[in-house]
């Protein structure tokens, strides 16, 4: 992306968003940029890709890049997730780790941190789901344990689904970012096209109404997107990727009913993200064992190192 004039004394960085599964990375990048360009699903593992938003202000560009979820990776597929997320770590200017107020996923959260020891950028701890937490005074034992293990520029506590303690977060991440250009045009909010956000809705919504390890068996490939300007409708074809026959016709559903819902809830968050009526086509296809095939992965978009 080229450069943009920036007036003198701007501000701007890149900041990783990072933390266990479910965590609510996802939810905060939403909550800052004030529009939805990230999925969020009760269930963990539910980002694959790095999404960068892209918070432009009079004196500050912010690009937050949110990542996967870390955790515990037993397969080739996850294991590109935990190094898509942990290979952010040298390329940002700021850190922004999230932990959720319970204090749960320890194991996960000293993982992190043994990483974020060899990071040269600042480090803002931020305590996410707050609201679940009764007594405030309970968050002192973990908050201490952090700081014994890393030196954080700031604490800050905030609940990301409501937006309390966000501002006070976004003023951190402020004072932290070098001068700097302005990366991006101002109108735009993330990197990714049009095509990649639309898949990631298609996804969501297998995420919301399948169960069980289906949703973590999809891949899904927007195979045409034809503009109708005359019209103002998009024409989209997306299929649905999974690893089995049983899941295909989970997909489906009985007389086509589940498939059915997936389009419908994905084409009426598609309209509001484009602006214009959508026509949505989805197909299901059963790619055997898409996780472990390499040549499958990398057609999907994701990159194994090995």
């Amino acid at each position: 992306m080229e450069e943009q004039k920036t007036p003198a004394g701007f501000k701007s960085g890149y900041v990783a968003l990072i933390g266990a599964p479910n965590v609510g990375k996802s939810t905060l990048l939403n909550q800052i940029l004030r529009e939805k360009i990230s999925i969020t699903t009760p269930k963990p593992q539910t980002t694959r890709n790095r999404i960068l938003g892209i918070l432009t202000e009079p004196e500050c560009q912010m690009v937050f890049v949110d990542t996967p979820g870390i955790h515990n990776a037993r397969d080739q597929f996850n294991r590109i997730l935990v190094d898509t997320a942990l290979s952010t770590l040298s390329e940002v200017d700021a850190v922004c780790f999230l932990m959720d107020a319970s204090g749960s996923d320890r194991e996960v959260n000293d993982f992190i941190m043994e990483n974020l020891k060899r990071v040269k950028s600042p480090l803002i701890l931020t305590i996410n789901k707050i609201d679940t937490i009764r007594e405030k005074s309970r968050l002192l034992p973990l908050i201490e344990y952090c700081r014994s293990l890393l030196p954080f520029e700031a604490i800050i506590p905030i609940c990301a689904l409501s937006g309390d303690g966000v501002p006070e977060l976004l003023d951190e991440v402020r004072r932290l970012l070098p001068e700097g250009p302005r990366y991006f045009p101002e109108d735009y909010l993330t990197d990714v096209p049009e095509r990649f956000l639309v898949s990631e809705i298609i996804r969501e919504k297998v995420f919301h109404l399948a169960h069980q390890e289906v949703p973590y068996a999809v891949a899904v490939m927007v195979e045409q997107f034809i503009e109708e300007p005359g019209r103002n409708l998009i024409r989209i074809e997306a299929t649905v990727n999974v690893e089995r026959d049983s899941q295909k016709a989970i997909i489906i559903g009985k007389k086509g009913q589940m498939l059915k819902e997936i389009g419908k809830q994905a084409r009426r968050d598609i309209e509001v993200l484009l602006g214009c009526r959508v026509y949505l086509g989805l197909f299901v296809r059963v790619q055997k064992n898409w996780r472990k095939d390499r040549r499958a992965l990398l057609e999907f978009g994701y990159h194994p190192k090995h």
